[in-house]
């Protein structure tokens, strides 16, 4: 946290000022850091109690964290405890702040859907929208989702085709469409079909089993073993898709069963899937959470429907120490919190799993933290600076002064993130001066975080030596009055990491070669260097190719551009034909002058 800004108050007194005058009401509270982005977002049923116990007290590593990149609040007023639940998930959808992660997760699930149009279809997705169509699932995976269409196409001729085609199709020959698109198909014959799929979705499979048992019996006393054969296969994909699960509930209604657990700051929520009274599919989800435990239970569950979009079933189960009524009034859908029998025994057995799963958890945790998180601490410590948790990495490449790029790189608590990336090609240097193209770098780079009030690491890392680091810290000091820590990092004979140097003038820093921190910066230099050659290969291969393609007659840059996309290298065009070249919407002629051309050069 910044502790002073220069010419006001200091950003602890502004927070508890405050702190001083929250009120004891609910509401929503959003954390800012020094950029004045909103890092988390909290309900409160009291927001007085709730804000103040960040700043107070003790708390986890994890906590710690996310207090210490705090320098300023907000917080919003609510009526009600239920309005709170609401506007939290709008914020989180809003802001998509970095410390809440329970959003981060994208898992989805195979369903059916049968389309609301006019000559309706069944469809295989992964995404519930609201469009009137009739879903069916969670299936236990994609193979039993896709066996089950591939089954129902057969049993029940639907159209087939997204737009309508001008004739019938091979799948009107084949007896899995009825051809809406040549003869008039009636909603009646439609609407029987579709209820047919709903009867055999929700249950009404053995009925269609029995029925196909009967005409394979038929086929096989009439020595028609072909239709026989068929009518098997049918009834086995059935028995594979519908199978039967050892979890059975005695009624057949819908269910989702909720069990959470919680533990060092962390949350595992188990959801059962119960279709036809079958355990069909679980979801697990585990995050860290920074608020009241039964409170971000509640927020999870309604970003669990709300916005990953997952179907509600009949009834939601819930463990009983949560408030039930409030996800009643948020989902409008019948809550149970069941204190004895097979419900109360399915939302045990979805805690115990979830208390399970979070040992698993924390054993991963500990080895992963300390090849991260503990690994960019005791890297501060060694290095006499604040803990570094975001670390930039940059690395120039170019061979024999061609093609000159840079490429920079993030890790966030000793994790790439890959979404903050950059590529940069050289502008303002001519020739292989790696201290030039440092510096150009270096200041593109920081003055456009300036602009936009972005984020700044906490150290850079150059590859490279003193000479490149003296680059960076001139244009960082003297151009741009930003004083961040500087690192430059060597390599020995073979091309592996061997020291870093920091400081003005730089030293060797003296690190254990076994150590974590060490290994961490192995892996940054690696992965830098990774991401440059890769960009480098890039922009080579772009440029031989167009000089490949300068001077013949017909080609301008809108069609080496065309050639790029279609081609790829010269390679592949000296192979390609005078067809694959009008294939590319080139004229013959100019292709013909192309392949001459291409025979000529040597590359």
């Amino acid at each position: 946290m910044i502790l002073h800004r220069k010419g006001g108050r200091g950003t602890l007194d502004i927070i508890r000022e405050k702190l001083a005058v929250l009120p004891d009401q609910p509401g929503c509270y959003l954390m800012k850091d020094q950029f004045g982005k909103v890092i988390y977002v909290g309900k409160a049923k009291v927001l007085k109690n709730r804000v103040r116990s960040y700043f107070s007290g003790s708390h986890d590593g994890k906590t710690q964290r996310l207090v210490a990149n705090i320098a300023d609040f907000e917080y919003i007023i609510t009526s009600s405890e239920f309005e709170a639940l609401l506007l939290e998930m709008n914020l989180i959808k809003k802001y998509d702040p970095k410390f809440n992660v329970m959003l981060k997760d994208d898992k989805t699930y195979p369903y059916l859907k049968i389309t609301a149009e006019e000559q309706p279809r069944l469809l295989y997705t992964r995404k519930v929208k609201k469009d009137k169509g009739k879903y069916f699932g969670p299936f236990v995976n994609a193979y039993a989702a896709q066996e089950t269409k591939k089954l129902l196409d057969r049993l029940y001729p639907l159209r087939k085709c997204d737009h309508m085609p001008n004739k019938v199709c091979l799948y009107y020959h084949i007896g899995q469409c009825l051809g809406p698109c040549v003869y008039d198909i009636t909603k009646e014959q439609n609407k029987k079909m579709v209820d047919e799929i709903v009867k055999f979705l929700n249950g009404g499979f053995p009925e269609v089993r029995e029925e196909l048992t009967k005409k394979m019996l038929a086929a096989s006393e009439e020595l028609n073993f072909e239709r026989a054969k068929e009518l098997r296969d049918q009834i086995q994909h059935i028995d594979a898709v519908m199978q039967k699960q050892k979890m059975m509930t005695a009624d057949m209604a819908d269910k989702d069963v909720f069990g959470y657990h919680y533990d060092k700051g962390w949350m595992c929520v188990q959801v059962f899937f119960i279709r036809q009274g079958k355990l069909i599919e679980r979801d697990v989800s585990l995050f860290p959470f920074y608020g009241e435990a039964a409170e971000d239970f509640l927020t999870f569950i309604g970003q669990f429907y709300l916005q990953k979009n997952h179907i509600l079933p009949k009834e939601v189960i819930l463990p009983h120490d949560v408030n039930g009524e409030m996800i009643k009034e948020l989902l409008q859908v019948k809550v149970s919190q069941p204190k004895q029998r097979q419900k109360k025994e399915f939302v045990d057995l979805a805690t115990k799993n979830a208390q399970n799963a979070l040992k698993v958890k924390f054993a991963l945790i500990e080895r992963d933290e300390d090849r991260t998180i503990k690994a960019v601490e005791n890297l501060g410590k060694q290095l006499n600076i604040p803990a570094p948790y975001r670390i930039e990495a940059f690395d120039n490449s170019n061979i024999h002064g061609t093609s000159p790029v840079s490429a920079m790189i993030v890790f966030e608590d000793g994790k790439p993130n890959k979404k903050e990336y950059r590529k940069y090609k050289i502008k303002t240097v001519t020739g292989p001066d790696d201290y030039a193209s440092m510096k150009e770098v270096v200041r593109r780079r920081y003055s456009r975080i300036l602009k936009e009030n972005g984020q700044m690491p906490d150290l850079i890392i150059i590859d490279g030596g003193k000479g490149q680091i003296a680059a960076a810290q001139d244009v960082l000091e003297n151009e741009l009055n930003l004083f961040i820590p500087v690192g430059g990092l060597a390599k020995d004979e073979k091309h592996r990491t061997s020291q870093l140097l920091m400081g003005d003038p730089p030293v060797i820093m003296e690190m254990q070669r076994n150590s974590q921190e060490f290994y961490l910066l192995q892996r940054i230099q690696d992965e830098v260097h990774r991401f440059a050659i890769s960009f480098h290969r890039q922009v080579r291969d772009k440029g031989m190719f167009r000089s490949s393609l300068d001077n013949i007659p017909g080609v301008g840059e809108k069609r080496k551009k065309l050639l790029l996309r279609k081609f790829g290298s010269i390679k592949k065009m000296k192979e390609a034909t005078i067809e694959d070249f009008r294939a590319a919407g080139i004229p013959s002629g100019v292709a013909e002058e192309i392949i001459q051309a291409l025979q000529k050069d040597p590359s």
